[in-house]
């Protein structure tokens, strides 16, 4: 059950670190969610929201990132 306990608190704090890091990207105005390949449909009392450009990009950077990583290590 331990280990069940330090996962979850492993999982938090990846969570907190990633709520403050999109807190920080949105007070940089980078364009995130607002390329020309993100889908927005508004209708009367529906919006829906399709960010395909933006998870295209953040797949690619991802990746090509995570790749290094593992070259990097050995």
């Amino acid at each position: 059950m331990t280990d069940l306990g330090k996962i979850l608190a492993f999982l938090g704090i990846i969570m907190v670190a990633a709520g403050i890091g999109l807190m920080l990207l949105g007070r940089t105005n980078l364009p995130i969610g607002r390329f020309p390949g993100d889908f927005v449909y508004r209708c009367k009392n529906t919006t829906l929201y399709f960010p395909l450009a933006t998870s295209l990009l953040l797949s690619v950077v991802l990746s090509i990132l995570l790749y290094l990583i593992s070259r990097f290590r050995g």
